[in-house]
């Protein structure tokens, strides 16, 4: 892999990931732009004990543009988009329209005496995965989506040592369905100052697990019960295991996970980043094939925090599509959006029945 940093006009980072070493990435950026937003706001929820971010600067980001005018595209002739050079392979930069950035602007201490506030420090960057704008993620070959593996643990590492961040997720949307603004294939990475809240959750339950059993990984046991039934095993290989969860929440959700309990993406050896790429298709095809149809997805890799925790933590991908069948759509409704009640409609057996058949 070749990494190549360069700036953009308004003093973003773009960083280049080549599978060439001959790769010249030295085209400037053209255009004239203003200068980046401040970081958002962010305001505590006293009734949750969570942060919300407000982000107005995002109201006017870009909305599915024509593809003559994607911005991840590469600059070609007159037409300069977000990556100069006139092709690539993994691009990825800082969000032009950031949730969290590093850019601190002075903010109130509180609005309430129960709502303080606090400037949204941390980092949002776009992971363009190819240049090719009617590709998807399933199209990648294998080399691909090694060098797309290696980008986010090069991120993770990077951005996990930025003032005040406490969480890496790289994760990607697809699919107007989803609400993904760009139709280019491409993921994204926050870098939060806090622990997210489904994460503090999973280390909860993974406390307590550890407390009862003399230190056991939660996720780690999970998982080889999953492997040992194997009725929801979707696809293995030597480091992987896919499997729909026995308590999925979406009607077609599932966990890549490595064998070998690690905290993130960059613990990851050699073998098990290159033994990934060719589960992880399969599954993706998979998707795609249940209904002869682009599923529109979520794609979440859950890390452990980069400063506590990190040996409660068991390093997994979690894809879901909110597609239940081929007409209808999982909308989060009453139960879901109002108490946090998943109610599923599809059984996770007869889920990864249907995946294994796709």
């Amino acid at each position: 892999m070749k990494r190549t940093a360069i700036e953009l006009a308004d003093g973003r980072e773009l960083i280049y990931f080549d599978e060439r070493d001959d790769a010249v990435r030295d085209q400037p950026d053209r255009r004239e732009l203003p200068p980046p937003p401040p970081a958002s706001q962010l305001r505590y929820d006293p009734l949750t004990d969570e942060w919300v971010a407000v982000a107005v600067h995002r109201q006017t980001r870009t909305f599915l543009p024509p593809a003559d005018q994607c911005p991840l595209c590469p600059s070609r002739g007159d037409r300069h988009s977000e990556i100069p050079a006139p092709d690539y392979d993994v691009a990825v930069f800082e969000n032009r329209f950031p949730s969290l950035s590093q850019r601190i602007a002075d903010e109130p201490a509180e609005i309430t005496a129960f709502t303080p506030v606090r400037p949204g420090q941390g980092r949002c960057e776009v992971v363009c995965f190819t240049d090719d704008h009617e590709a998807s993620f399933a199209s990648l070959s294998p080399a691909r989506v090694r060098l797309v593996l290696d980008a986010l643990a090069d991120r993770t590492t990077a951005v996990g040592v930025l003032p005040g961040v406490e969480q890496v997720f790289c994760f990607e949307n697809r699919g107007v369905e989803i609400g993904v603004t760009l139709h280019h294939p491409h993921g994204q990475i926050y870098a939060y100052p806090f622990v997210t809240p489904r994460t503090r959750s999973m280390l909860a339950a993974a406390r307590r697990h550890a407390e009862r059993t003399g230190g056991g990984n939660l996720y780690a046991d999970v998982l080889a019960a999953e492997r040992a039934a194997g009725d929801r095993v979707v696809a293995a290989n030597d480091h992987w295991t896919a499997y729909v969860p026995a308590a999925a929440r979406w009607p077609f959700e599932v966990h890549v996970a490595p064998h070998r309990p690690v905290p993130d993406i960059p613990a990851l050896d050699d073998a098990e980043r290159d033994a990934f790429g060719p589960l992880y298709l399969d599954v993706l095809r998979r998707f795609d094939g249940l209904f002869d149809l682009p599923m529109p997805y979520i794609a979440a890799w859950h890390q452990a925090p980069v400063r506590i925790d990190r040996e409660l933590g068991h390093l997994h991908l979690q894809l879901f599509s909110v597609r239940r069948a081929r007409d209808k759509l999982k909308y989060l409704a009453g139960s879901e959006s109002g108490m946090g009640v998943f109610i599923n409609d599809i059984a996770p057996e007869r889920a990864a029945e249907l995946l294994r058949a796709a």
